[in-house]
């Protein structure tokens, strides 16, 4: 086996866990699980690791798949404390703060992190033995029978299944019909966190990455969207986020939209506002959109509900 990986496998079998009266804390070890299982999913590949809804639900998902004792799962203390953990002297898991911002352990909240930390990055030498499948597996085995024996089976059989967290909470964004048959709460910050999180990134998936209202369709080469998920009620007052609660705007039209210079009718045609005030004579108006119809989603389930339209129009359109 490759030394330097032997000695990364050697700290991950010997990491410091909090004592507590339900035994040891496995947040750690959870972690560490989550942050090789996006590299496998090709999520990060430049060795950052941000606070967002792919590592915060994986680690979310792989808790419930674990841990069976009634340690809470606390996303905020290991992301930070595994910094503390070192090999041959050095950490192997640090923190860039965003600028001007400080990180501590006093951070509990995952939106307070998400906003603090710019992204976590393991030690470069880790990341890119990590990079390798064979040893990507052989770290995961090496967690899985230091700190979970008893559900290492079950745990694989799940992730080979794909069912688990992560993809219920996608279904239930997506109004998918499985999800009504399934009980799926919100308890924790964590939950709202991971929710928000795919809200803003599925909407703009299921219009094509497209404007509904113009079309327009702009990403770049590092896989960045600039087409916004833009709630039709807003997330304050109903605390939804299901895709028919959301339309994909481009920036320009999701202020006009909240602002009420824009709406849609019962028949998906674009409204526009007798207060907008342009100039007319541009190519590209507000004006120029009215009674157009809005792009849709392929599936119906996936289209903006009429209720939640019907409320934009009577609570936020300026006619």
């Amino acid at each position: 086996m490759n030394s330097s990986l032997q000695k990364y496998l050697k700290a991950f079998s010997r990491l410091k866990q909090g004592v507590t009266q339900y035994g040891p804390a496995p947040h750690k070890p959870i972690l560490l699980l989550s942050l090789i299982e996006l590299i496998e999913k090709g999520l990060v590949i430049n060795n950052q690791f941000e606070v967002n809804a792919d590592l915060v639900a994986t680690f979310k998902e792989n808790w419930l798949l674990l841990v069976s004792t009634l340690h809470q799962p606390d996303f905020t203390q290991p992301f930070y404390y595994l910094q503390s953990e070192k090999t041959e002297g050095q950490p192997y898991w640090m923190l860039q703060p965003n600028l001007g911002m400080q990180i501590n352990a006093h951070i509990k909240s995952v939106t307070r992190l998400s906003e603090t930390c710019a992204f976590g990055y393991f030690d470069p030498q880790l990341f890119l033995l990590l990079s390798d499948a064979n040893n990507r597996s052989v770290a995961t085995a090496v967690l899985l029978d230091n700190y979970f024996a008893e559900g290492k089976a079950g745990f694989i059989a799940a992730k080979k299944h794909g069912d688990g967290y992560l993809h219920d909470q996608e279904d239930f964004v997506l109004n998918e019909p499985e999800a009504k048959y399934k009980r799926i709460s919100i308890n924790t910050e964590e939950d709202v966190f991971v929710r928000n999180g795919l809200f803003k990134k599925l909407v703009p998936k299921i219009y094509g990455n497209q404007c509904s209202f113009t079309g327009m369709q702009l990403s770049s080469t590092f896989g960045h969207s600039f087409i916004d998920a833009c709630h039709i009620v807003p997330f304050s007052q109903t605390h939804d986020d299901q895709v028919t609660n959301g339309i994909a705007l481009c920036p320009n039209l999701h202020r006009a939209f909240d602002r009420g210079l824009v709406s849609i009718s019962a028949d998906y045609s674009i409204l526009v506002s007798d207060h907008v005030i342009e100039k007319e004579t541009h190519a590209y108006t507000l004006k120029g959109l009215a009674g157009r119809k809005i792009l849709l989603p392929n599936k119906r389930i996936h289209f903006p509900g009429a209720e939640a339209v019907e409320w934009h129009r009577e609570n936020v359109f300026k006619y």
